[in-house]
């Protein structure tokens, strides 16, 4: 149950991230910024009032600190990876910034002590593999004198993702409640998101409200199985399966783009596949 409980979380990050390069191609000018902000409220404030009234928060320091950590890393994480994308080529930012997954997984094995067999190795060697695969493409432009800029900004969204992940175990292992990390969560990254917001003062448009509200109850679902899926299964396969959620927006782009699939992103979502197959044997 846990890794149907992981892949829902890896379709809906995938369908929040295609959502955001929706908003920003054919020339809309959708601030990301805006849309961000806008998500973590609308999914604030269905989480607080959820929580509230089926009494079910019942928040303490450690999940107030640790959810608005992880809210704070994600939000800085998309920022990050969004400045990435207009410094440099995509084809090289996507893949780099995937492999953030090391982190937690690594931590899950070193400091949780999780026992991890030769063939789930495989598989989840398989998984991270074909999320680096899917997302590369060989024909981009070079990289320009925007090298350390974009070095710079993929090195943060890593961070930043990387140690989101390491947090999100923390919490499982300390037996917190979902709800007050969530509650937490979407209330500390709105209150950063706010802040960045103030300094910039840039004009808000009635669609970034709508889909930052889609947005948000996408992630309001997503989470919840992402901590059920911890909670009850090994990190060390549940963040493999997660940042497969590229695969998503490969698809929707031959959906929504027009866009054909080339014959390493079939072989690399057959692997991913095959990881997901062994990492369950």
């Amino acid at each position: 149950m846990w890794v149907l409980a992981a892949l829902t979380t890896s379709i809906g990050f995938g369908i929040n991230n295609a959502i955001f390069k929706w908003s920003t191609s054919d020339g809309k000018t959708y601030s990301k910024l805006h849309i961000q902000f806008f998500f973590y409220l609308a999914a604030f404030l269905l989480t607080a009032g959820y929580g509230t009234f089926s009494g079910r928060v019942h928040l303490s320091l450690v999940s107030v600190l640790l959810g608005a950590l992880i809210g704070i890393l994600n939000a800085n994480g998309n920022i990050q990876m969004s400045m990435a994308f207009e410094k440099g080529p995509a084809s090289l930012t996507a893949p780099l910034i995937a492999a953030n997954a090391v982190f937690p997984i690594l931590t899950a094995a070193l400091f949780f002590h999780e026992n991890i067999t030769g063939l789930q190795l495989i598989g989840i060697v398989c998984m991270l593999g074909a999320a680096l695969v899917i997302q590369y493409t060989p024909k981009s432009k070079q990289l320009s004198k925007n090298y350390l800029p974009w070095m710079l900004r993929v090195l943060f969204a890593i961070l930043s993702f990387g140690i989101l992940g390491v947090m999100m175990k923390t919490t499982s292992y300390l037996h917190l409640n979902s709800m007050d990390v969530l509650t937490s969560m979407y209330g500390g990254g709105g209150l950063y998101l706010g802040v960045r917001m103030a300094f910039e003062k840039n004009k808000i448009s009635s669609p970034e409200v709508k889909i930052g509200t889609c947005v948000g109850m996408i992630s309001i679902l997503s989470y919840s199985c992402y901590f059920y899926a911890l909670n009850t299964g090994m990190a060390s396969i549940v963040f493999p399966i997660v940042s497969l959620n590229c695969l998503v927006v490969v698809l929707a782009g031959c959906y929504l783009y027009k866009e054909s699939l080339k014959a390493y992103q079939i072989i690399g979502i057959a692997t991913a596949l095959l990881g997901i197959v062994l990492t369950k044997i």
